[in-house]
C-alpha cells in the first residue's frame, strides 16, 4: 500500500532512470509529487468536430486514424511524423517533430483524441505536435479538459507525470488537513484533499479556482503565522534599553548640514521609543531613494554611543560600507564616537591612525579585527563581519541595510555576536525598494514599519525621457555639455559582455564605443560585479572625485552608491528592467539641489513595454511605481525570486491582496487564542521553521 512518505521508486512503472530525473525536482516521496503543483493548463475542454475548426483554436479533437507515416525532413534533419484524422465529417493533417516512436505506437485505424491549437498550413489546416491519447485504452487525462501543465526537466514530459501523479492522487485522503474547520466554514475552503485532486485534475474551471483560492490561502495563512510566531518570540526575549539623550540629540540634529523632514523625524521618533524598551526592536524602516534613512539610522546609533553601547550596520558590498562609514564619519565629525569599517579588504577605525587598510599596511589582522570590533562605538561592515569568532564587545543595536540582501540566518548570526548572550539586540532592517505597505506586512510580517515617504527640501523632482533612437546623437551631446559644466554620468547596461543574437547593450562594448568613439576627450570607466573589489574600490574613488567622467555599469550601482555631482543616468535596454528597479538606478542621480536626468533607450517596439516605460516618465513617486509594476509582472518579476527573506512560495502569488488580508486576519485570530484550539497548525508552523527575520 502506497503511503505518503513512499519512495518514488516503489511506485508502479517508476524505474531507477526515471526515479533520478524526478529528484531533480526535488520529487523524492509521493508527497511531493502531490505536492508539485501544475504552472499553467492547457484548456482542452473544448471538443469540437472537425469541419468546425479554425485557426487559432485550441480544442479536443477525436477521430480514427486514416493515415500515418515517419519520415525524414532532409533540410532540418529530423524525423516528422504525419498523420490525418477522420471524424466522419471531415479530416485534419496532424504533425510531430522528432518523434518517431509515434509512427509506432499509433496505426491507421486508430481511435484517438488530441488536444492542441489548430494551424493554417499550405494545404488546409493542421494540428502541430498535439498531445495524444488511444481512446479506450483508459480514462483520457492529457487531452480533454484542463491539462495540466509542469516545469519538467530533461527526458521527462507532461505526459509522464501526469501518469504518475494519477497513480497516486488518491493518497491525497491521507494529507493532513490543518486547516480548522471554522476557519474553512468562515473563508469558503475546499477540504485538502479535494483541493490537491483538483490542482492536478480539476473537475472544471470553477473547481481548479477553489483548489487554487485553499492551496494559496494556506501558504498565506502559514507565511503569517510564521511571522507572527516570530515577532512573539523576539517579544519575549530581553534586550538592553537604550536611553533618549534629549539635548545631546538636539544638539547633533542642529549640527547637520541639511533639516530633518517631517517623515524622517517620525521615524527617528519611532525607532528611539523602541530601543529605550526592555523588548527588543524588530523595525523595518523604509524609504525612497534619497529620502534620508542613514541619518535616521544614525540618530539611534548615537544614542547607544552615548550610552557606551555599541551598534553594528551590515550592508551587502564594499563600495556601500565604504560609503556609510564616511557618512558617518562627517555627522560625527565634533565627537569622540569612534567609528570602525569592517570588510574583506578594508579595516579601520576612524580617530586610530594607526589601523590601516590590510591590503596597504602591515598591521597585524588578527590583532586588527579584534581591535575595531572592541574599541569601535559604530561598526560598518559587509559578510565579514559574520565570521565565526568575531563577537562584539557589547551590541545593543543591530543596522541591516538593504535587508533584502540577507537571509534569515544572517540575521540571527548578527544577533547572536552581542557579545552578552543574556541581551537581543535591537534590530533595525533598513530598505530602499519600494514595498507597498499590504505587501510588505505579508513579507516582513515580524517587523513593525516605518516609511519615510517625502524627499529632503531642496530635491528637484529628476526630469526622465524615453529617448527615441533617432535622438541618440542629440543625448549624446547633452550628456557632454553636463560634463562640461562639471557635472557626471552614469551608463547602465543590462549585460556585462556582448551576447549574440540577443541585441542587447553590455558594458564592454558600450565603454569601449564611448571611450574611442564618442567620448574620446573624456575619462570613462567601467564597473561590474565581476570586478575584484579593490578594483570596484578605486573606480569609485575615482569617480567620487570626479576624475572619471562617465561611469558605464551593470545593475551594481543599483545599491547605495550616492554621487551628489552625478546629474544623468543614462539607462540602455530600458525594457528589461522593472520600474522599482528603474527607480532605484534613477535615485543614484538627483542628490543635490541641482536638476538632474534620466535617459531612457530602448529597442522594444511592444507596446506595453513603451505604455510602461512613457509611464514611469510621469512619475518620481517609487511606492505608486511599485504598485504599477507588482499589477502588471507579479512580485516575482518586480522583486527577484532570488532575494532573500521572501517566504518561498509554491503557489500562492502577493498580489491577491483580498487574499492576503483574509490570510492576515485568520493568522491574526489564531495566535490571540492559541494551540489549546489550533494545536495541529501551530505545531505545523513550529516545525517547518520562521521564514522571517528571527
Amino acid at each position: 500500500m502506497l503511503t505518503l512518505d513512499t519512495n518514488i521508486a516503489k511506485i508502479n512503472k517508476v524505474g531507477v532512470a526515471t526515479a533520478k530525473k524526478l529528484q531533480r525536482l526535488n520529487i523524492k516521496i509521493v508527497r511531493d509529487l502531490l505536492t508539485y503543483y501544475p504552472f499553467r493548463y492547457a484548456d482542452y475542454s473544448q471538443k469540437v468536430p472537425i469541419a468546425n475548426l479554425n485557426p487559432g483554436m485550441t480544442v479536443n479533437v477525436q477521430g480514427t486514424i486514416d493515415f500515418i507515416q515517419n519520415k525524414r525532413s532532409f533540410r532540418q534533419k529530423m524525423i516528422v511524423t504525419e498523420a490525418l484524422i477522420n471524424d466522419g465529417g471531415g479530416q485534419l493533417k496532424v504533425v510531430w517533430f522528432n518523434q518517431p516512436f509515434i509512427g509506432k505506437n499509433l496505426k491507421i485505424g486508430d481511435q484517438v483524441s488530441l488536444g492542441g491549437t489548430i494551424q493554417g498550413g499550405f494545404l488546409g489546416l493542421e494540428m502541430v505536435a498535439p498531445e495524444y491519447e488511444k481512446i479506450g485504452s483508459s480514462k483520457l487525462a492529457h487531452t480533454t479538459g484542463l491539462a495540466p501543465i509542469y516545469h519538467v526537466t530533461a527526458n521527462l514530459t507532461n505526459k509522464q507525470l501526469r501518469f504518475l501523479i494519477k497513480s497516486v492522487i488518491a493518497s491525497a485522503a491521507q494529507l493532513t488537513d490543518t486547516l480548522p474547520e471554522a476557519i474553512k466554514s468562515k473563508c469558503q475552503l475546499l477540504d485538502l484533499a479535494d483541493a490537491i485532486s483538483n490542482i492536478h485534475f480539476p473537475r472544471s474551471g470553477e473547481m481548479l479556482g477553489q483548489a487554487r483560492r485553499r492551496l494559496q490561502f494556506e501558504e498565506l495563512l502559514l507565511a503569517q503565522l510564521q511571522a507572527q510566531v516570530a515577532r512573539l518570540k523576539v517579544k519575549s526575549q530581553k534586550s538592553k534599553a537604550i536611553k533618549f539623550f534629549k539635548e545631546e540629540t538636539a544638539r547633533f540634529v542642529q549640527r547637520l548640514p541639511f533639516k530633518l523632514t517631517a517623515a524622517q523625524k517620525k521615524a527617528a521618533w519611532e525607532i528611539i521609543k523602541d530601543i529605550g524598551k526592555h523588548q527588543p526592536m524588530s523595525r523595518l524602516l523604509e524609504g525612497d531613494v534619497g529620502s534620508g534613512k542613514t541619518v535616521t539610522a544614525a540618530i539611534a546609533m548615537f544614542n547607544a554611543a552615548l550610552n557606551k553601547r555599541q551598534s553594528v550596520m551590515l550592508v551587502p558590498t564594499e563600495i556601500l560600507a565604504n560609503q556609510h562609514y564616511d557618512t558617518l564619519c562627517k555627522f560625527f565629525t565634533n565627537s569622540e564616537i569612534k567609528i570602525g569599517l569592517y570588510t574583506r579588504s578594508r579595516k579601520k577605525i576612524n580617530q586610530e591612525p594607526d589601523t590601516r587598510d590590510e591590503e596597504r599596511g602591515k598591521t597585524n589582522k588578527n590583532h586588527n579585527s579584534l581591535f575595531i570590533i572592541h574599541h569601535s562605538d559604530i561598526v560598518v561592515g559587509t559578510h565579514a563581519l559574520l565570521q565565526e569568532g568575531i563577537k562584539f564587545r557589547d551590541l545593543a543595536l543591530a543596522i541591516i541595510d538593504e535587508q533584502h540582501r540577507f537571509g534569515v540566518e544572517q540575521r540571527q548570526t548578527l544577533r547572536q555576536k552581542s557579545g552578552q548572550p543574556e541581551f537581543t539586540p535591537h534590530l533595525l532592517s533598513m530598505t530602499a525598494t519600494p514595498i507597498p505597505r499590504s505587501l510588505a506586512q505579508v513579507i516582513y510580517g515580524d517587523l513593525d514599519l516605518s516609511i519615510i515617504d517625502e524627499l529632503p527640501a531642496g530635491r528637484k523632482p529628476i526630469a526622465t525621457w524615453l529617448v527615441p533612437e533617432f535622438k541618440r546623437p542629440s543625448a549624446y551631446d547633452f550628456i557632454k555639455r553636463e560634463i562640461l559644466a562639471g557635472r557626471q554620468a552614469f551608463v547602465i547596461c543590462p549585460l556585462i559582455n556582448p551576447a549574440d543574437n540577443l541585441g542587447v547593450k553590455s558594458v564592454i562594448e558600450e565603454h569601449k564605443k564611448l571611450n574611442e568613439h564618442i567620448f574620446p576627450e573624456l575619462k570613462i570607466a567601467y564597473l561590474h560585479g565581476r570586478l575584484k573589489p579593490k578594483a570596484k574600490d578605486e573606480i569609485m574613488r575615482e569617480f567620487l572625485a570626479n576624475e572619471i567622467k562617465i561611469l558605464v555599469a551593470t545593475s551594481v550601482v543599483e545599491v547605495g552608491v550616492d554621487v551628489p555631482n552625478a546629474s544623468v543616468m543614462m539607462i540602455e535596454g530600458a525594457e528589461r528592467f522593472g520600474l522599482a528597479q528603474l527607480h532605484q538606478f534613477r535615485g543614484r542621480v538627483g542628490r543635490s539641489a541641482r536638476q538632474s536626468y534620466c535617459l531612457l533607450f530602448t529597442a522594444s517596439l511592444n507596446e506595453q513595454t513603451r505604455a510602461r516605460l512613457t509611464a514611469f516618465t510621469k512619475s518620481n513617486d517609487g511606492f505608486k511605481l511599485a504598485e504599477a509594476d507588482l499589477k502588471m509582472r507579479g512580485p516575482g518579476e518586480v522583486y527577484g525570486t532570488e532575494q532573500k527573506g521572501f517566504p518561498e512560495f509554491k503557489i500562492a502569488t502577493l498580489n491577491d491582496y483580498k487574499l492576503i488580508k483574509e490570510a492576515k486576519e485568520a493568522a491574526e485570530n489564531v495566535v490571540k487564542e492559541g494551540a489549546e484550539k489550533y494545536p495541529r497548525l501551530l505545531e505545523k508552523v513550529r516545525r517547518e521553521g520562521e521564514y522571517a527575520v528571527g
